[in-house]
């Protein structure tokens, strides 16, 4: 699979496997089998029934019948299933928009009146060509319909961190817009390879890194919060708004996370709502007290 990054309307980028064409024809040919197989047994009970009416009205009848399987097919089961088919679901495959988020009706029906062309019409070389072309394996309907298909068996990354809850406050106020996906991707990798280093290294990348990040958000972190701490919430938040944006209708869900609650150092001091200015690193090392938070 492709690794590629999806960013989302509230600047979050999602990790994703972009489909591979291989992938994508076996489940076409999965999803032709079965659109044939609807649609002999259509045209058999049309031979036996609509056929004994006039012949026009006949060949209407097997005209429209010959469109709604072809093209009400993808489209009822995508917007059914947000984004899968028979083929898709075999092959783990999904439908969804340029942004993350699932597959709407209209760029289901969007996907289907181009495949009626460029896969049945002109027997697929179009969509060939064009997934080959294109560096997000994008056949022609996806490229009208503003979708992508993924695969969701890639390999799975790492939990989220655990939201600190003193800082949950703090944390659903940021403002992540300016956040980078590399500085995020490097906080992340930080955290998850931490207890790897030794305490020198490890407090020295800490504040490096909540400094830098601490000055693309706002409001600023409370004053005397350790700087991994300032890690984990910037990223557990950033987490929880894209399980938000990927969740368009009910009401929103309560953040979730895999790992029990961190207890912060004995020495941490308390935190306090007033901003105060970005983490800058002491000159001397600091007490090793270090608790990651994934």
């Amino acid at each position: 699979m492709v690794p590629e990054t999806v960013v989302t309307g509230d600047a979050v980028v999602l990790d994703v496997q972009i489909a591979q064409l291989p992938v994508r024809a076996v489940s076409a040919l999965i999803d032709i089998a079965v659109v044939m197989i609807g649609y002999i047994i259509g045209v058999i009970l049309w031979a036996t029934t609509i056929t004994q009416f006039d012949e026009a009205l006949s060949a209407a009848v097997l005209i429209l019948f010959t469109v709604l399987t072809i093209v009400g097919y993808p489209v009822v089961f995508e917007t059914a299933t947000r984004g899968r088919t028979l083929g898709k679901m075999a092959m783990g495959l999904r439908v969804v928009s340029d942004d993350g988020g699932p597959e709407r009706f209209r760029q289901a029906l969007f996907r289907a009146l181009a495949g009626f062309v460029e896969i049945w019409t002109l027997t697929g070389g179009p969509a060939v060509i064009c997934s080959l072309i294109s560096p997000r394996g994008k056949r022609i309907g996806d490229v009208f319909a503003g979708t992508v298909v993924i695969s969701e068996r890639g390999p799975k990354l790492p939990p989220p961190p655990v939201m600190p809850p003193s800082l949950s406050w703090w944390a659903s106020s940021l403002e992540l817009s300016a956040l980078t996906p590399e500085q995020a991707e490097l906080a992340r990798q930080f955290l998850s390879r931490a207890t790897q280093l030794t305490p020198e290294v490890r407090n020295d990348m800490a504040y490096r890194i909540a400094a830098d990040i601490a000055s693309r958000v706002s409001p600023p972190p409370p004053p005397g919060v350790p700087p991994h701490y300032v890690l984990a919430a910037v990223l557990a938040e950033r987490h929880r708004r894209e399980l938000a944006r990927l969740r368009p209708s009910g009401p929103p869900a309560p953040p979730t996370y895999s790992l029990p609650p961190p207890s912060y150092p004995a020495a941490a001091p308390p935190f306090y709502p007033a901003a105060a200015p970005p983490i800058v690193a002491p000159t001397a090392s600091p007490t090793d007290g270090f608790v990651p938070p994934s």
